[in-house]
């Protein structure tokens, strides 16, 4: 799971950069003139079925060809939406006007500067493991993926016929990739290889899953999506060394895709200030909240499954009854099990990730930012009457609601009271809004190419690793020594 700041689009790092001019929506005559509600709806069905690419040999096709061959009917896409009056319409319809033009607009970008399918190879990631806890991939993500987690093994006859069609998109899509793949983005070049080798491992762990073994035509096929992985992923080694370039779309660009596709009115000079005020401010919390804390006994982790199992139990419990209780929320009946179906499981010491080693103190901690799953299980349960808006956004549009919300909420039902049982677990939230704010910092320094990912990073783990130390004697003053130290 990808934990990302509010005030951070961290996808954007996926291009070099190029003139935001040529990404304005440019003014064309109207080929028809409009007022209607129902036909903004009609565009929207048409512009979507536009934005899922042609097939070429059964794969997406994000050939240079197709595309210039499709841009004139973009244009006619973008240019009758531009020719409906809104003027006497209310502010909800005007809003969905106004998601089709983002939308539209996050395919011009696309188009002519993120180009994802040429700068980074792991666009062409095709299995996923996990279900995404935003109603769509976070970042650019191709039109082919196998949901790996919606599949059941051992399958039943139309899932294994939907399985099969799902893996032979692997080996053309991948003889695509290397023709399509001619970008010179270091940074995603290296960083893509990775992905792509890991979609290998996966590959081979279906072998195994029930069912599979016994099935020559499935396991065939699994065997030649195995094949054509990892000749992508020794293609991929053999082209890096002459890959050179930039990774950052740059500033200018950032703040075009920023304010037109993800409507947020902001810039990146904008947001550099904003994390960093908001680094400052987590430290300055961080350090008063010990202080405040000092004469308290240090949290326990829970130490073994058993111990886990019980302290989740009861940190769902104690936020869903806090949410009703205290009138923060109005709780639905879909609230507890959408979160009880996260809980997480018990992970020794040793092995712990920063957000799991939170989770193994106080689980409230994560499970606030997990008014992720509340939202996607309303979107099930309660979709909005809007044919526009009852979906995913395109382009993570939904990130500022989605990721802004689940972020924001950890501080604020720490604010509201959800820690008067457990003081130092405020500590907790403030090294996550540090952890957060420092990885922003990087990520921002990236996209405008003042620094290489590594370097970026080297922001993100100075500005964390700070947090905590390993040394018992020092715990008290430290960061994570007021929890039980160990933050890594």
């Amino acid at each position: 799971m990808k934990h990302i700041a509010p005030f951070l689009i961290i996808c954007l790092l996926l291009s070099g950069c190029n003139d935001p001019g040529k990404t304005k929506v440019q003014e064309t005559s109207p080929s028809f003139q409009t007022t209607s509600y129902d036909d903004l709806v009609l565009l929207f069905n048409e512009w979507r079925s536009f934005e899922n690419p042609p097939l070429l040999d059964g794969a997406p096709d994000y050939t240079k060809a197709t595309f210039e061959k499709r841009w004139s009917e973009f244009k006619e896409l973008q240019s009758q939406l531009k020719a409906i009056d809104t003027t006497q319409w209310s502010v909800e319809n005007q809003v969905d006007w106004m998601i089709v033009w983002a939308e539209m607009n996050g395919y011009d970008f696309n188009h002519n500067i993120l180009k994802p399918w040429v700068r980074d190879p792991a666009f062409y990631n095709v299995v996923w493991t996990y279900k995404s806890d935003v109603p769509a991939h976070e970042g650019p993500t191709n039109h082919g993926t196998t949901e790996l987690w919606t599949y059941q093994f051992p399958l039943s006859e139309s899932e294994r016929s939907r399985f099969i069609k799902d893996l032979q998109v692997i080996p053309p899509f991948y003889r695509q990739a290397k023709q399509n793949l001619t970008g010179n983005a270091r940074d995603l070049w290296v960083t893509g290889i990775r992905d792509i080798k890991n979609q290998s491992d996966v590959l081979a762990t279906l072998r195994s899953r029930p069912g599979v073994s016994d099935d020559t035509e499935l396991t065939s096929v699994i065997n030649e999506a195995i094949q054509a992985t990892d000749d992508l992923v020794s293609w991929l080694s053999d082209q890096s060394a002459s890959k050179t370039g930039p990774s950052g779309i740059g500033k200018e660009n950032y703040t075009w895709y920023l304010q037109n596709v993800h409507l947020v009115p902001l810039t990146w000079d904008d947001e550099v200030m904003l994390l960093k005020r908001e680094l400052a401010r987590a430290w300055t919390s961080l350090k008063l909240e010990e202080h405040r804390n000092r004469s308290l006994p240090e949290l326990v982790d829970a130490n073994s499954p058993e111990a886990y199992d019980k302290m989740a139990d009861e940190a769902a419990k104690s936020l869903i009854d806090f949410l009703d209780q205290q009138d923060i929320v109005t709780v639905k009946p879909y609230f507890d099990p959408a979160l009880r179906e996260h809980l997480g499981a018990f992970v020794p010491k040793e092995e712990r990730n920063f957000f799991v080693i939170g989770e193994h103190y106080d689980p409230r901690t994560l499970y606030s930012n997990f008014y992720h799953w509340f939202e996607l299980a309303r979107m099930d349960v309660e979709p909005h009457k809007s044919e526009i808006r009852k979906g995913p956004l395109l382009y993570n549009i939904f990130d500022s609601r989605n990721e802004g919300t689940a972020t924001a909420v950890e501080e604020m039902f720490m604010q509201a009271g959800l820690y008067d049982d457990s003081p130092r677990t405020k500590e907790i939230v403030y090294i996550m809004i540090a952890q957060r704010a420092a990885r922003g910092l990087g990520s921002l320094y990236a996209h405008s190419n003042e620094m290489t990912m590594e370097e970026a990073g080297g922001i993100h783990s100075e500005y964390t690793c700070l947090l905590y130390t390993s040394d018992a004697a020092d715990e008290s003053s430290s960061g994570w020594g007021g929890v039980g130290g160990g933050w890594g």
